[in-house]
């Protein structure tokens, strides 16, 4: 028997409502972004006041410091996966959120390719800017993943961040060989596509795990 009740716009919402839902966005992801963005951040404007001759530390002080800002980062995303997978939320949540963090997990693959390619390539032609064109493809697959966020749940930041990073991937290419102005773009880049989504993406987690 059909159900006359029923309409085309009923099934609609209730399809969307499906696919969207109301998840939170997973802990890692959230930490990965906002600890990422202002300890890399952070990173970069010590190299700018290198560069600019205002930071003028010894050898071993400037790799301690490199060497820190990795460790600590790796700490804070450690903290978040045990929290992730002590709330079991790496298979659960709704459809959207899960193609979301799937989109973002493929770009951090990319990316790890990204970095032994050129990494390997800087050592080998012995050219130091080769290197850093690896940050230009890293903002592009961002950008890319982004614009999957923002397909899935329309929410326009996500679209902003996604313009954002497309930007940067151009400028930070074009500007490798600026120690300066490439410094000043990845700095900015960081603190404003990286560590502000992330807070947002945080503040989601935690307001969805307080509502569990």
């Amino acid at each position: 028997m059909i159900d006359k009740s029923r309409t085309p716009e009923a099934d609609l919402a209730f399809m969307r409502s499906i696919v969207e839902g109301s998840g939170r966005p997973p802990m890692t992801l959230a930490v990965c972004y906002l600890a990422g963005g202002l300890l890399y951040g952070l990173q970069c404007l010590f190299h700018v006041g290198q560069v600019i001759g205002l930071i003028r530390w010894p050898d071993l002080a400037n790799l301690v410091f490199v060497v820190g800002i990795t460790v600590a980062f790796l700490v804070v995303l450690t903290w978040a996966i045990l929290k992730d997978r002590k709330a079991g939320t790496s298979n659960r949540g709704p459809l959207a959120t899960r193609v979301t963090s799937a989109a973002f997990s493929a770009t951090g693959m990319a990316n790890a390719a990204v970095i032994i390619v050129f990494g390997v390539g800087a050592v080998r032609d012995q050219d130091f800017a080769v290197w850093l064109y690896y940050a230009a493809i890293v903002f592009a697959l961002q950008a890319a993943a982004w614009y999957v966020a923002w397909v899935l749940k329309r929410k326009g930041w996500m679209l902003a961040v996604s313009l954002g990073g497309w930007v940067t991937a151009v400028a930070l290419g074009v500007l490798v060989r600026q120690p300066v102005a490439y410094l000043g773009v990845c700095t900015a880049a960081l603190f404003l596509l990286f560590a502000l989504p992330g807070w947002a993406l945080f503040r989601d987690a935690r307001s969805g795990a307080k509502a569990a």
